[in-house]
């Protein structure tokens, strides 16, 4: 009897391009993805120098400037969502083509701009792109690298993606103290070119969930994306008016509300729709109930402390921006160097424990925060705040790439994607909460104890401490992130 003829495998797919690189595709793979990525990191994080160069063109205050900001963010968090359904439907190569020409289009379109709300709808475009190439970046290195590998590689584009931050603002403020404001959306465009040009020849056409080439059997859930981008943007825009109105306000219950019963709506519609944005079947996979949770810490706690940092050593100790910026400097670097490390470790060590651990570290970290917050002496206080801020980075660094292998390493494979869209929603989400939060908590804390700079000191004080306890409570859950069976070997296609 002759054996059945198995055919060959698309010229596009990515077992073709395997056999036609080489062992150096999936790290020539990775090179791409990672310039896609640091491109559409530098976008979200080099646009804050220009504020005030954007309300003096432009005749616009706080308030105002700050759609921009708003617009961005609101665009990145919802476009994660559907990134899923149209890697399925069309393919990685497409989807990441399609959100680098995005990000041109916005970048181009944003230094030309003629008024202020053009500058706002090309923020838009801006965020869409970098909401589906964030999602893609942790998909790609499940499905294109060995489980052996599948660690160092996510430490490696993590360490693009981080240092991208540190670089972004220096590089901004020369182009903008130099060149005015509309330069630093030119900035993308080198790296968007070249993420091109190596896509369009490494980028396999297929997820390996669709060797076939069929697209995905369910039309596109515009209900669920509707009524998921309605809770998000209700808490978004919840979080960022919480200065303004306080947590008792009107604004704030309505906004709350529409989120609940949003949300509440999306849960009863994806257990009911097979197609569904973000099937509920997914919970079922306990890592990723455990790593979703995690996530939400993980960027409530990143980008909180982003915000309260710099502001209590600027408003409460008296540091100039020089000088804060240095105190933190150090930090960038340890997170940039970690990354790789991390990712290595992540071969070696269960992702529950590494998880765990990275959240333990952040949390002493800010126990430290606490207690150098007492100091008197200014060189004291310095190096008590450079040594907490490092090891706090070093626990990011540990967290960033056990989370997001650990999380998604035991979901069914046709069901990764939409896992990898809803972690990095989640944490996108966690991170905006952390900033209003934060930053609402200090006022009124500080209101309650009298006001003055004592009391603003003591407000921020607790605030730290707050954060360390909340991250103890992750690193308990996170120890939860451990599957019940054997993690399954990734599948090469």
């Amino acid at each position: 009897m002759t054996a059945p003829h198995t055919p060959p495998p698309h010229p596009r797919s990515l077992a073709a391009l395997r056999q036609r690189h080489g062992d150096a595709y999936k790290w020539r793979l990775l090179i791409a993805m990672s310039v896609g990525m640091v491109a559409s990191v530098m976008s979200a994080t080099i646009f804050n120098v220009a504020t005030p160069h954007l309300m003096r063109d432009f005749g616009l205050g706080h308030d105002a400037v700050q759609w921009a900001v708003t617009a961005y963010m609101a665009a990145m968090t919802v476009a994660m969502l559907p990134t899923a359904w149209l890697i399925d439907r069309f393919g990685f190569r497409h989807v990441f083509l399609g959100a680098l020409v995005i990000l041109g289009i916005g970048s181009i379109g944003g230094a030309l701009s003629p008024a202020f709300g053009v500058v706002v709808a090309m923020r838009i475009l801006q965020g869409l792109a970098a909401g589906m190439l964030q999602p893609m970046s942790t998909l790609m290195v499940l499905r294109a690298f060995p489980l052996e590998d599948q660690g160092r590689a996510m430490g490696l584009l993590g360490f693009g993606i981080v240092l991208a931050p540190a670089v972004a603002p220096v590089l901004g403020g020369f182009l903008v103290d130099h060149f005015g404001w509309r330069p630093i959306f030119l900035i993308v465009l080198p790296g968007c070119i070249p993420a091109l040009i190596m896509g369009h020849f490494l980028m396999p056409l297929r997820d390996v969930d669709t060797p076939s080439g069929l697209p995905p059997r369910h039309g596109f859930d515009w209900w669920g994306l509707g009524l998921l981008g309605t809770a998000i943007l209700a808490l978004l825009q919840t979080a960022s008016g919480l200065h303004a109105h306080g947590f008792a306000s009107l604004p704030t219950m309505v906004g709350v509300s529409i989120a609940t019963v949003a949300l509440a709506l999306f849960v009863r519609h994806s257990r009911r729709v097979p197609g569904a944005l973000i099937q509920a079947s997914i919970f079922r996979d306990r890592p990723l109930r455990v790593g979703t949770v995690v996530a939400f810490t993980y960027g409530l706690g990143l980008f909180g402390s982003t915000y309260l940092l710099p502001v209590f050593m600027q408003t409460v100790l008296h540091f100039n921006a020089t000088s804060a910026g240095l105190v933190l400097l150090p930090s960038g670097i340890a997170l940039a160097l970690m990354m790789p490390v991390a990712g290595n470790l992540t071969n070696k060590l269960a992702t529950h424990r590494q998880t765990a651990a990275g959240m333990a570290l952040f949390a002493l970290a800010f126990f430290m925060f606490f207690a150098v917050a007492y100091g008197e002496h200014p060189a004291w206080l310095a190096a008590g705040l450079t040594v907490a801020a490092v090891v706090s980075r070093i626990g990011l660094a540990l967290t960033l790439p056990a989370l997001n292998i650990g999380s998604l390493r035991t979901l069914p494979k046709d069901k990764t994607a939409q896992g990898s869209s809803l972690t990095n929603c989640v944490r996108q989400v966690g991170g905006t909460m952390g900033i209003s939060l934060g930053a609402v908590f200090v006022e009124t804390r500080s209101q309650m104890l009298g006001g003055g700079n004592g009391a603003e000191h003591e407000a921020f004080a607790e605030a730290f401490l707050i954060i360390g306890a909340l991250f103890v409570l992750a690193t308990v859950i996170a120890l939860g992130m451990k599957a019940k069976t054997a993690q399954p070997e990734t599948v090469s296609e």
